[in-house]
């Protein structure tokens, strides 16, 4: 570890907190209607699309919605890809890609997970690429944001169930936030060296003499909503290791910027709408503990390297001339201290993208990402979706809280009651359920034993991160699973639509009970929200409830791993 490592992880620190409040605040005037400055392009989208913005939805109306919505758009890109083919901007002339695959990718993007099975640049026309999958990742983005304001009003609002307008907040945090920030960090991309075209592949002789293909296209409009809607994905195969997406340092850390940038102000507008600012930085405090946990981590396993490289010779020491750790699988414009930060901020949110390949890290470096998408990826997490996770988990704090003190749980004047408890833990065993009967499954049949490249706890640890992060929506990967199959791209889809929208019913379903009550005054039992002592119970509890679930899978898979390579000794 060094100087400069740790220096970069507090800049980034720095930068997200300094954010955090004024985008806070512009995204409670988004969602509030009092920002009208787009309110001449919002009102004819509302009347092309049959819309009422004046309804005020109950919870069942806008889980139908948002269901519907994602189930049509799924459709759509489902039939294009089978297309694809036959339609322009197509200049490889590529094949339709085939039904297994594109039910998986149209999943994927329709989840917020954009898990690649394929190489982007040799699968995927510019068509299906820009109407396509960019087109979910706005979508998919804009639905999180939406879900997550729905539960926030059913904690504001005393209004029978209703907690406002799928439609009208879909279009407006995509036309609001997601179109201006993607615009802006395109423009920064290209001006760093990111490219954007429709060009047909370019074919160059190397100074070596040998020739090679550059696959071009409209790259950084795709990986500015990308980074911005924490979709992940790649327009590449490398994915965000490739120059051509992520070119310099600096696109790098504005890359990892920008996938904390709406997760971290989502936060501090939940404390403005509840009119609690105190409450808001509690719960962002507590995610920031465990971001900082994972990030030291991480940095620590990388940068002492892996000591079956060093007992082949393999300088694991920084000097002058080595930059030491474990330089696997890592690009060297960036070192250690980069790419462990970048596999912590993408593996919090919701976001696939990566710098460096996750199946090259050490054991314990590789655990804590895949951790951090078991916890639910609440820590900061995907646009919406961290926010409406660690909102579950602090509904759960405050019930334990409760019983603690032997008085009914209150949380912000609502009464947290037995049928707020049974949608909380639904929440939280659907997906718990979804990884583990998945992953059981797939290391006792055939096919699931055909996809792995690695035997032993490493591959029991691919099967395990490839479930925990499509069921999680993150959409990286431990590379050495052969994803492609027949049995892959069924299950790993399914378990994407589970993760997805078995959670998100259910998240629904309990911001309509809250909205269903009157608030009541706070009272000498009242357990405070605010302050270290929450902090500190809530990052208990997030660790207790998701940690301990996947305790026994994670021990037989990259701990084990830990000890059988000499690592343990290190501890």
């Amino acid at each position: 570890m060094t100087a400069n490592g740790w220096l970069q992880i507090l800049v980034f620190s720095a930068c997200v907190l300094a954010v955090a409040k004024p985008l806070g605040v512009y995204l409670v005037r988004v969602y509030d209607g009092s920002l009208g400055g787009l309110r001449a392009v919002e009102r004819p989208i509302y009347r092309l699309c049959g819309v009422d913005p004046a309804e005020d939805q109950h919870w069942t109306r806008y889980a139908t919605s948002m269901l519907l919505f994602s189930g049509v758009s799924m459709l759509l890109t489902y039939l294009v890809l089978r297309v694809q083919h036959h339609l322009p901007l197509n200049p490889g002339h590529l094949a339709a890609v085939p039904a297994r695959q594109a039910f998986e990718t149209a999943a994927s993007f329709t989840t917020n997970t954009d898990w690649q099975s394929y190489a982007g640049e040799s699968t995927m026309s510019y068509l299906a690429q820009a109407t396509q999958l960019a087109f979910h990742n706005f979508a998919s983005a804009a639905v999180g944001m939406a879900v997550a304001m729905g539960l926030v009003r059913g904690l504001t609002h005393r209004s029978h169930g209703r907690i406002g307008n799928f439609w009208v907040d879909l279009v407006r945090g995509t036309l609001y936030v997601l179109l201006p920030l993607s615009l802006v960090l395109a423009l920064f991309l290209v001006q760093q060296g990111a490219i954007q075209n429709l060009a047909p592949d370019v074919h160059v002789t190397t100074l070596e003499g040998a020739s090679q293909t550059l696959a071009m296209g409209p790259v950084a409009s795709q990986e500015a909503i990308k980074q911005i809607g924490t979709n992940g994905g790649g327009f590449f195969n490398a994915n965000a290791a490739h120059p051509f997406e992520n070119p310099t340092p600096w696109t790098n850390f504005w890359s990892m910027l920008a996938i904390f940038l709406i997760p971290s102000a989502m936060v501090y507008a939940l404390g403005r709408m509840v009119g609690d600012t105190r409450h808001g930085w509690s719960v962002w405090a507590a995610m920031f503990a465990l971001f900082l946990a994972g990030a030291s981590t991480v940095y620590w396993a990388e940068a002492r390297g892996n000591p079956i490289h060093a007992a082949r010779g393999v300088d694991v020491a920084t000097t002058d001339t080595s930059p030491g750790g474990n330089m696997e699988g890592k690009e060297v414009r960036f070192g250690v201290a980069a790419s462990a930060l970048y596999a912590v901020v993408t593996t919090d949110a919701s976001c696939g993208a990566v710098n460096a390949m996750h199946d090259s890290f050490t054991a314990l470096g590789g655990l804590v990402p895949m951790l951090n998408i078991q916890l639910g990826e609440v820590v900061f997490g995907g646009v919406g979706a961290g926010l409406y996770g660690m909102l579950v988990f602090v509904v759960l704090t405050v019930f334990i809280a409760g019983l603690m003190v032997g008085r009914t749980p209150e949380y912000l004047g609502k009464k947290i009651r037995a049928r707020e408890v049974q949608m909380a833990m639904l929440y939280v065993l659907a997906a718990a359920a979804s990884i583990l009967v998945f992953s059981a499954v797939s290391v006792l049949v055939r096919p699931g034993l055909a996809g792995l490249n690695n035997a032993g706890p490493h591959g029991l640890s691919e099967i395990l991160y490839a479930f925990s992060s499509t069921t999680g929506n993150n959409g990286s990967a431990f590379a050495g699973l052969t994803g492609s199959t027949y049995y892959y791209n069924t299950t790993l889809g399914a378990s994407m639509l589970v993760g997805r929208f078995a959670l998100m019913v259910p998240l629904l379903a309990l911001a309509g009970c809250l909205a269903e009550q009157r608030a009541v005054p706070e009272s000498a039992g009242t357990f405070p929200v605010s302050g270290p002592l929450f902090t500190g119970l809530l990052v208990g509890v997030v660790l207790i409830v998701g940690a301990l679930t996947f305790f026994p899978a994670l021990a037989l898979g990259p701990v084990v791993e830990h000890f059988l390579t000499g690592a343990g000794a290190l501890f």
